[in-house]
């Protein structure tokens, strides 16, 4: 049985153990927390709403992610605002690893030049994972569209200023910049209507609504594949092996034209780097599953996976051009 002395050197011992470098309370709990991350379901916040290129691609490559770091990675959609409310919820995450962005063009590297209002700088505001993958678009019509080729597209809004309308996965997204860059090349004017993703974009097209649009392949081959949706023309500047048949945009008198999709993983700001390497080893493994790389090859996308250090050159470089792009043509979001 302990005696009132002998309780009082066992706390005293405890007092100055605690209080000796690196014994901290926090400090081990921390670290030991790091080395058994994930332990609970890590979140992907896609910005787009479900259905499109994004969140196929996105879904896809979660279940592997999640496979590899032996905890589901859960997909949760929010395209409003052109993704801005979901970069600003993932910005504002604990930085732990357990929150994070699928991030491509529109939030990270353009809607920042587009909308006014926007605060978040998303080169400082996310520590960069790695770049996913690449993938073409695609200029699309209904099957019952009036329009039968891509020059039929051109010169109908040549010959009828601001008649055309097109539809997108929202604003600042790649379909929205990869039209406009066109429109603007070939000096249309058209309406722009802005969804929440690349999926109620094409619904809406299926119903009757909307002149075109230029979407990511991924999003868009099934209707293509089915015959409800047809292919015009592709956005890079040579053909993609999944559409040998269908011209590139810069075959066809605009070989300056070019622009492509991409998609990566960034997390908030501060997360510990370890939590890093192992979301990034775990992303690179189920990039290398078979199962992975033949969805994405059948699909046109290409797979990167990255250093941080490349992704966040190449984010810097896009949002470089992007702001020249939309400053000299005078786009902009209040």
């Amino acid at each position: 049985m302990l005696n009132r002395r002998h309780l009082t050197l066992l706390l005293v011992a405890g007092c100055l153990a605690a209080a000796l470098p690196g014994a901290s309370v926090g400090v081990f709990p921390a670290a030991h927390a790091q080395d058994a991350y994930p332990m609970r379901p890590v979140k992907l916040v896609v910005p787009y709403a479900a259905g499109g290129g994004t969140d196929a691609i996105a879904r896809l490559v979660a279940s592997g992610v999640g496979e590899k770091l032996g905890q589901p990675m859960v997909v949760e959609n929010n395209g409003t605002s052109g993704g801005n409310v979901a970069s600003q919820r993932v910005a504002s995450a604990d930085p732990d690893g357990y929150t994070v962005l699928m991030a491509n063009q529109g939030p990270m590297v353009v809607n920042p030049h587009l909308f006014k209002s926007l605060k978040l700088d998303p080169l400082t505001a996310f520590d960069p994972v790695t770049l996913i993958a690449r993938t073409p678009l695609v200029v699309v019509v209904s099957k019952n569209s009036k329009f039968k080729s891509f020059e039929e597209i051109i010169a109908f809004g040549k010959a009828n200023p601001g008649a055309l309308t097109y539809g997108s996965a929202g604003n600042g997204s790649a379909s929205h910049l990869a039209t406009a860059l066109l429109l603007a090349q070939a000096g249309i004017d058209a309406v722009h209507v802005p969804y929440k993703g690349a999926g109620p974009a094409l619904n809406d097209m299926l119903g009757g609504r909307g002149d075109f649009m230029v979407t990511t392949l991924p999003s868009v081959l099934g209707l293509v594949d089915s015959g409800e949706m047809v292919p015009l023309a592709v956005t890079t500047k040579e053909r993609v092996a999944k559409l040998p048949n269908v011209p590139a945009v810069a075959e066809r008198g605009y070989p300056n034209y070019e622009s492509a999709a991409w998609y990566g993983f960034a997390v908030p700001k501060g997360t510990p780097q370890p939590v890093i390497d192992k979301l990034r080893s775990a992303t690179l493994e189920a990039l290398a599953a078979p199962v992975i790389k033949e969805r994405l090859g059948a699909e046109g996308t290409t797979i990167v996976g990255d250093t941080p250090q490349e992704f966040a050159a190449m984010m810097k470089s896009e949002s470089a051009r992007w702001a020249t792009f939309l400053g000299q043509a005078g786009i902009s979001i209040d």
